[in-house]
């Protein structure tokens, strides 16, 4: 399902954070948005997935603007896994799985074969069947991270926004998390710091600074050398990935 970004602008005690933000992720994509601290990323995905109302224009999924539908139903068609997803009861790691049911659940019913057999396979896959029956409080960052993760993909959303997911995570579980983004069937819009990483993991790029988009393409159309510079603010060599012909910056520390 489409994702279509449409002339947001979000003002927040007088202060315009982002301004006239267009970007369309196609079904099956996955697009990243990066840009310095401040620029707007985050505004803008919390505007996605209705924890902010734009001031102008408008979010739709599948054609249909997203402020306008149940919450029920787009919480079905939208998972969202967020920087501040935190959890303040310690449940196991299993319940919290299964909560990624709950759009599709009336009351309290108990799950069924097919959506246990479903949060099941999200823990394999996020290698998090070990701690099903620990409380999700004794576990570290990563591993929280992991867990929200498995409970938005077992939501089964069309689409998947993602904030940071990467945040707190080793190396190897960074290039794990974002290697299940490409061909995991949701639409998917991330935040990401790492360019590097979302040189990789990413179809397409969105470039936010001052809370506007200043590129758009493909990571090698994107990353040059004179926006990094003009953008982040730091001299880089840019790089063909010698496995993949993926851009990959080269960060000189001094000038």
């Amino acid at each position: 399902m489409d994702l279509r970004i449409d002339g947001l602008g979000v003002t927040i005690d007088g202060r315009s954070l982002v301004h006239d933000l267009s970007l369309d992720v196609a079904d099956g994509e996955v697009v990243g948005l990066v840009g310095p601290n401040g620029s707007g990323k985050s505004t803008a995905l919390r505007c996605v997935y209705r924890a902010l109302r734009p001031a102008a224009g408008a979010v739709r999924v599948g054609g249909d603007d997203i402020t306008r539908l149940p919450m029920r139903r787009s919480a079905q068609l939208l998972a969202a896994m967020t920087q501040d997803g935190a959890v303040d009861l310690d449940f196991t790691v299993e319940e919290v799985v299964a909560l990624g049911r709950a759009p599709h659940q009336r009351g309290n019913q108990a799950l069924t074969g097919r959506e246990r057999e479903l949060c099941a396979a999200a823990m394999e896959r996020l290698n998090l069947t070990h701690l099903a029956r620990r409380g999700i409080l004794t576990l570290s960052g990563g591993e929280r991270q992991r867990v929200l993760l498995a409970r938005a993909l077992v939501q089964e959303p069309r689409v998947l926004v993602l904030d940071e997911p990467t945040n707190h995570l080793d190396i190897r579980h960074q290039v794990e998390i974002l290697s299940h983004l490409r061909g995991a069937g949701p639409t998917v819009l991330v935040v990401l710091h790492d360019l590097n990483l979302a040189a990789a993991a990413c179809d397409r790029l969105g470039v936010l600074h001052q809370g506007r988009l200043v590129a758009s393409g493909t990571p090698k159309d994107v990353l040059t050398e004179a926006l990094v510079a003009d953008v982040f603010g730091v001299r880089a060599t840019v790089v063909p990935h010698p496995l993949t012909g993926d851009p990959q910056l080269l960060y000189a520390l001094h000038s």
